[in-house]
Formats: C-alpha cells, sequence, structure tokens
C-alpha cells in the first residue's frame, strides 16, 4: 500500500504499465504507460487530495480520479451516488506482477463485487472486469473513466466514439445555475455528429475538439450500435497530439457512453471552477446520470436501448473493459475506425488516412 495523490493506494508496476488503485473507492490513477524511454499518463487526478474537502463530502469526490466502477450508476435512494463500488473501501485479495484483485463481499446493492485489474506482456493496456454476484433485480452500472487534457490549448485534442444510433444531450438542468453552475448544450437536443452538438444560443459546438473554451459542464449520451462479426466491439478514443487512449467494450454489455464535460462550470466546494480540462467517457448500461430509478422506468425502450440490466443473485455475472493507448505520429487527428486484424491485434485509423497496430488481446470483452 502507498500514499498517493493522499489516498492509501495498491500499486502495480510494469515495464508496459504503472497503475494505482485507491483502498477507498477503486478508483484507478494515475497510470503511466511505458514505451522503452517514453512515458504517457491520460487519467485525470483531481485538483485536490481527499483531506482537503468538507468530511460530509461523500468518498467519490474525495478520491475523484482516474477510472472506477458504479454500482448502481449515478444516484441511489438513501445511498452515496454511484454506489459502494466507488465510494467504500476495497479489500485485497492477491497482487502479482501483472495483476491486481480486490474485493468488496457487501456492498449497498447487496452484491459482492471483485475487481481485476491485468498487464499484459508487451501491451500498453489494461484488462479491467467486474464480476458481481448476489445481485437480485434490475440495476444500472458503468465504467467511469476521466481523463485530463488541461495541458493541451483549447481543441488540440480530438475525441470520438464508434458508431451510434442515437445521441442526445443530457434532457435535463445538468448544470444548476442556481448553485453556480454553468453549461452551453441544449438540454434534450438529439444530435447524429458530435462535431455538432446544439448549444443553448442556437449555435453549435464541435465536442470532437477538446478541451473546449472553459467555464461550462455538460453531459451527452451516444447508444453504441451492436456488435457484428466484422465489427464485434465498440470504442471510444481520445487523441493527445502523439498518442491515442481507447477504451474497448462489448455494446451488449455496455450499451451506451457518456461524454462528461467537466471544464471549470461548477463553482461550488469542491470543484471551484478548477476542475477544468477533464472529461469523462463512461461506458454505461444506464439512463444518463438520472439514477437508479429512472434507468429502471426503461425510457429509451421505444428505440430498443436498455437502461438497466436484469440480475439474478445465483449467478455471476462479468463485466470486461480495455483501456490502453498507443503512439501516433502527430497530425494522426480524430480516431475514424478500430478494427480487429487477429484476436491478438488491433487497427486504429486516423481522420488523416494513417494506421497504427496495437496488441490487444480484445476478445477479453466477449
Amino acid at each position: 500500500m502507498e500514499r498517493i495523490h493522499g489516498s492509501n493506494s495498491f500499486f502495480v508496476s510494469t515495464p508496459e504499465v504503472d497503475f494505482a488503485v485507491t483502498e477507498q473507492g477503486g478508483h484507478m490513477a494515475p497510470v503511466d504507460f511505458y514505451f522503452e524511454d517514453y512515458a504517457v499518463s491520460p487519467y485525470a487526478l483531481a485538483p485536490w487530495e481527499p483531506d482537503q474537502i468538507d468530511v460530509a463530502m461523500p468518498h467519490l469526490l474525495k478520491e475523484l480520479r482516474g477510472d472506477f466502477f458504479c454500482l448502481p450508476f449515478a444516484g441511489q435512494a438513501h445511498h452515496a451516488p454511484h454506489g459502494d463500488p466507488a465510494n467504500a473501501k476495497w479489500t485485497l485479495v492477491e497482487q502479482q506482477e501483472r495483476l491486481l484483485v480486490l474485493e468488496m463481499k457487501h456492498t449497498d446493492s447487496g452484491a459482492a463485487v471483485v475487481k481485476r485489474i491485468e498487464i499484459k506482456e508487451g501491451q500498453q493496456a489494461l484488462y479491467i472486469e467486474h464480476l458481481i454476484s448476489g445481485l437480485e433485480g434490475s440495476w444500472n452500472y458503468g465504467n467511469h473513466p476521466i481523463l485530463d487534457f488541461s495541458e493541451l490549448t483549447e481543441g488540440q485534442g480530438r475525441l470520438a466514439v464508434s458508431p451510434y444510433r442515437w445521441a442526445s444531450v443530457y434532457n435535463g438542468v445538468f448544470a444548476n445555475p442556481e448553485i453556480g453552475e454553468t453549461g452551453r448544450l441544449q438540454e434534450g437536443a438529439q444530435f447524429s455528429s458530435l462535431a455538432q452538438v446544439p448549444c443553448r444560443d442556437g449555435s453549435t459546438m464541435d465536442l470532437t475538439k477538446y478541451p473546449t473554451a472553459p467555464g461550462h459542464e455538460d453531459l451527452v449520451m451516444m447508444v453504441n450500435e451492436s456488435p457484428t462479426r466484422s465489427q464485434p466491439f465498440a470504442w471510444t478514443a481520445a487523441t493527445f497530439d502523439d498518442y491515442v487512449w481507447f477504451s474497448l467494450k462489448n455494446a451488449l454489455d455496455f450499451p451506451a457512453t457518456l461524454f462528461w464535460i467537466s471544464n471549470g462550470g461548477r463553482s461550488a466546494h469542491p470543484w471551484e471552477n478548477r476542475h477544468l480540462g477533464r472529461i469523462g467517457l463512461e461506458e454505461v448500461c444506464s439512463y444518463f446520470c438520472y439514477g437508479l430509478e429512472a434507468s429502471r422506468e426503461n425510457r429509451l425502450a421505444a428505440f430498443g436501448v436498455p437502461t438497466t440490466r436484469q440480475f439474478e443473485a445465483s449467478e455471476i455475472v462479468r463485466l470486461p473493459i480495455i483501456q490502453g493507448v498507443a503512439l501516433v505520429e502527430l497530425g494522426f487527428g480524430q480516431v475514424t475506425s478500430i478494427k480487429p486484424l487477429d484476436d491478438h491485434t488491433i487497427e486504429i485509423t486516423g481522420e488523416n488516412g494513417a494506421t497504427v497496430h496495437a496488441k490487444i488481446d480484445w476478445k477479453f470483452i466477449l
């Protein structure tokens, strides 16, 4: 156990990837990916440490960093937002050179949850899975990676998501001006291109370029196309000049992707307009971030989009995801596709037609 950014953390170090996971809440960051003598670190750390904010705040906000697992996703009656997996203490089960296994035997949902994070030799990637048992009924959930673009100039980074069949701005008040929050996107506006998302003032915002101009907090949701034989996984990607961060998933497990744009639009404690240039690229089975009860209302049934999953206490449900990076040449730009070449290789294509190959055992997510 090490003290990292104010939190007791489990730490794994390999030639390809170093990563830390907080004991409280299981938040994964910092993460350093190594390419010989070069390293990149895409995951965000909050601009505060846990003991610097109000003790009454949920542990979710105290620990806020990197990637964490949510069950349920967002709010719920009588318990902390995003559930115990994002707030409570995890127990170490096993740690090897390339593997970390943590568990929560009892959570507020009634489930037991096991978190496994593995690094494979020669691969700059994290193989993450959550194993859920003892859970009964209809529940929403999600993985919640937060990346840090704050060192980039406006529009310098690029964002992309695999083909989607439905997309909308959050259809309520995501940024509440009564508590000092500001937002720019038009509530409930549906869109077909991330490059033209409707704003409140009648203009559009290009969300393929990030960071945006500071001073807003907004949320959009894209429902991914279902897997096919030629495209068996869905993906999300962020380009940081000379490298691409990517997330691979099975869209049957995580039907939608949320972009949480957190760019200085919250003034209340602990945000204080300093959470700048961060973005959550979240893979979910949920109805936006309305919380458990709204997701159970199945509000996207008309579009054939599930917002919860049915669990049975006697079953173990495995929710795998891969997050990794690949180096690219300057000018690679927005990712236009990520597809399998063989069982152990993916090909990433940029907007200028350039391609890079990465060693990834992508069948892990199927």
